[in-house]
């Protein structure tokens, strides 16, 4: 059983690594400007206001095998004074077990809710649910339907499928610095958190994607 989910994850591992950051950052701009854009099953804009960070993981891939594995490259963008900070690289990794028939290809995005939450985030590997609070996020134009477990949770996630909300339980999956894709982006081997919290310059290809998140979002209302 662990030789075959080692297997399902290296495949999806060697898939995404093909894809440069570029394109998953110019994937991630698209993803983002849809899920918030939708009209009735979108990303609240009032809980992308209350958030310290977004990340966004465009097609998180899950495979066909006995152990069902979910693997994804995309970024993290956090809040600063000056707007939203340079983007890092994170993976996401996690297993499911049980049959499974057919692959499946998912947008995702999580809201990180609060500084604490972020700190660790972006500080080493970090389990969704152990390390931090997660839970669905409401969708629609408010979140005047949120419950108390959905506005307490220092991490909000949102999943779309097929161009559908589809509801993809990420609790247990772990995130982890992406350090290939930094070394790509920025030359060099700074960390997650020298990316978001040192002032970092933008690199041109990261610019799609903060242009999206600063239409969506251009100031925090105090």
């Amino acid at each position: 059983m662990t030789k075959t989910f080692t297997l399902a994850l290296l495949g999806l591992t060697a898939l995404l690594h093909a894809e440069g950051p570029g394109t998953r950052l110019s994937d991630s701009a698209t993803v983002l400007s849809e899920m918030m854009d939708s009209p009735d099953k979108g990303v609240p804009r009032d809980l992308l206001e209350k958030a310290e960070c977004v990340v966004v993981v465009p097609g998180l891939k899950k495979g066909a095998f006995i152990v069902g594995a979910k693997y994804g490259r995309g970024y993290i963008s956090c809040r600063a004074e000056s707007g939203w900070s340079a983007p890092a690289g994170v993976m996401v990794e996690g297993g499911s077990l049980g049959f499974q028939i057919g692959g499946q290809e998912t947008d995702a995005i999580l809201l990180v809710m609060n500084k604490g939450g972020a700190k660790k985030l972006l500080s080493s590997k970090f389990t969704l649910g152990g390390d931090a609070s997660v839970a669905a996020g409401p969708v629609g134009r408010t979140t005047d339907a949120a419950t108390d477990l959905q506005m307490h949770a220092e991490i909000l996630t949102y999943s779309r499928a097929r161009g559908v909300f589809a509801g993809l339980s990420l609790e247990g999956a772990t995130l982890r610095p992406d350090k290939d894709s930094n070394r790509e982006l920025y030359h060099d081997d700074r960390t997650n958190q020298e990316i978001v919290f040192g002032d970092t310059k933008v690199p041109e290809p990261a610019e799609v994607l903060l242009a999206s998140l600063r239409r969506i979002s251009p100031v925090r209302q105090k």
